[in-house]
């Protein structure tokens, strides 16, 4: 998969968090072979990843987001509406969307908080890495049958 390339979608909303994601998928696959973009939060992440995956560049587009309960509107609501969003994003165009969309059940902003959470994203974006792999290579295959 030399010529693959993947589009990473960044919500800036606790971009501290929420870049570490991009440095964890980076660790597993070449930044070379990454184009980045940043949203302003995760309901802005759909769109922009039908928009990537329809430009036919893109074999992969992976979306990161840290979605909290910030007392104004139900986040559990906010992080369901991004992710099915995600999911038919990927749906319409054919193009595997991943999530990094994290929602807690319990999040303060302090320094210890944010340390876990930073840690948890750079192995949610190993993950993502390896996923987007991984349904490549089951897709390259079942092409592969097709065409046989």
């Amino acid at each position: 998969m030399t010529h693959t390339r993947f589009a990473f979608v960044k919500a800036q909303w606790h971009a501290d968090i929420v870049d570490r994601a991009l440095d964890g998928f980076t660790e597993i696959i070449p930044a070379a072979q990454v184009d980045v973009f940043d949203v302003p939060g995760a309901f802005e992440m759909p769109l922009m990843a039908r928009d990537l995956a329809g430009t036919g560049r893109y074999d992969a587009v992976v979306c990161a987001a840290f979605v909290v309960d910030g007392g104004i509107y139900r986040h559990d609501f906010v992080a369901q509406t991004v992710v099915d969003g995600l999911m038919r994003a990927g749906l319409d165009t054919g193009v595997p969307v991943l999530s990094v969309s994290l929602t807690p059940h319990h999040y303060q902003e302090t320094d210890h908080h944010n340390e876990i959470y930073r840690s948890h994203f750079a192995t949610k974006g190993r993950e993502a890495a390896q996923a987007a792999l991984g349904i490549l290579k089951t897709r390259q295959s079942l092409s592969a049958r097709s065409a046989a």
